[in-house]
């Protein structure tokens, strides 16, 4: 199991990345993750009946004039929480961060879930009221986050494989872009806190990596390529590996996209999950629409699938690649546009950062 420095043999790129891009992998994961939700526990005949032969094909705007986010994009929002207030007290971007920092930003998310009073002086993302809101909170996290030790890579607190864990970790991509192997490692402990078997945190390992070497300017098959050789250093990782291969060769045939979904399963589990959504952003990695219409249209965790997949595409295409009409219409796409120039300079950088992100 690789423990140790990552520093030594990982590289550093100075390649192109703007923050358009940041924008777009945390607005397009909502996207995916809102597109996904109406259809999350529904088989595909179940959605043809409801929207039609080809499927959900936009948002559902709720009464308040937005579509709704679920849990990833809560959570999502949260570990950035986390690692802005680690890495400020760290000092520094090239050291892990202090997963106890992450894990105590996942309990002001579970405050939200079942609390309605607003919780002060914990920084401005505790305090977004739009996020006291129940949205299917997972199980696995929530009893995680309520017990009194969190996981650890090699400290398991459960044997969950679910995909609670990937579907939250795009900010460790965005933040750690100039060490893909660090956010690797990072994306992959972020998890633990909560799941504690390989197919949980690796497979978020592997989305973090992913979003770095994209935000560096490489495509989605090479960035595929490169995560891979990461993700075997570490021990379990043969059942995510062989799904992110099969997603790779099935990406490359001519096969019906719904066919080929079924063949890397239903997302309610991690590696399935960041298969699907890799399969379906090496399908179609220039077109953000079709893609993330494929990647919530099947019978498992439409939401996932679809914030994960948001989060690649949107990392690789920026704003401007995605469509405007959903741009405007998603949940918290303020909040979420602020929370992504936050990762985009230096923690120090950050403005009225002791007030934003206090780190005590």
């Amino acid at each position: 199991m690789i423990l140790g420095s990552l520093n030594n043999n990982s590289t550093s790129f100075q390649g192109r990345y703007d923050i358009k891009n940041y924008r777009a992998c945390l607005k397009g994961g909502a996207i995916g993750d809102a597109l996904g939700w109406p259809i999350e526990f529904s088989r595909w005949e179940r959605i043809q009946e409801r929207f039609g032969k080809n499927g959900i094909q936009d948002l559902v705007i709720s009464p308040k004039g937005v579509a709704e986010v679920t849990d990833d994009t809560q959570m999502t929002m949260f570990t950035a929480d986390g690692l802005i207030k680690a890495a400020r007290k760290n000092g520094n971007l090239t050291d892990m961060p202090d997963m106890n920092t992450v894990f105590n930003s996942y309990r002001l998310w579970l405050n939200t879930q079942f609390g309605k009073i607003i919780q002060k002086g914990e920084g401005w993302i505790a305090e977004i009221k739009d996020l006291y809101a129940t949205r299917a909170p997972g199980n696995t996290c929530m009893s995680a986050i309520r017990g009194d030790r969190p996981g650890r890579i090699g400290k398991p607190i459960n044997d969950s494989a679910g995909c609670g864990g990937v579907m939250r970790v795009a900010p460790a991509g965005l933040m750690y872009k100039d060490n893909p192997e660090l956010a690797f490692r990072v994306g992959a402990e972020c998890a633990a806190l909560t799941h504690s078997n390989p197919r949980g945190y690796l497979s978020a390992g592997v989305l973090s990596e992913m979003i770095a070497h994209i935000i560096n300017g490489k495509n989605i098959d090479e960035a595929v390529d490169e995560t891979l050789k990461t993700l075997q250093k570490y021990e379990g990782h043969k059942p995510v590996t062989q799904l992110m291969e099969r997603a790779k060769i099935l990406a490359h045939r001519d096969i019906p996209p719904e066919t080929a979904i079924k063949m890397l399963g239903q997302g309610w589990v991690g590696d399935e999950a960041i298969a699907i959504s890799s399969y379906c952003a090496m399908k179609e990695p220039n077109d953000f629409e079709k893609a993330i219409k494929m990647a919530v249209n099947h019978d498992g965790d439409s939401d996932s699938t679809g914030a994960i997949l948001g989060n690649i595409l949107g990392a690789h295409l920026g704003t401007d690649k995605i469509p405007q009409k959903w741009l405007d219409k998603i949940e918290l796409k303020d909040e979420l546009g602020q929370l992504a120039k936050d990762l985009y300079v230096k923690p120090q950088e950050i403005e009225n950062a002791d007030l934003r992100y206090p780190i005590g």
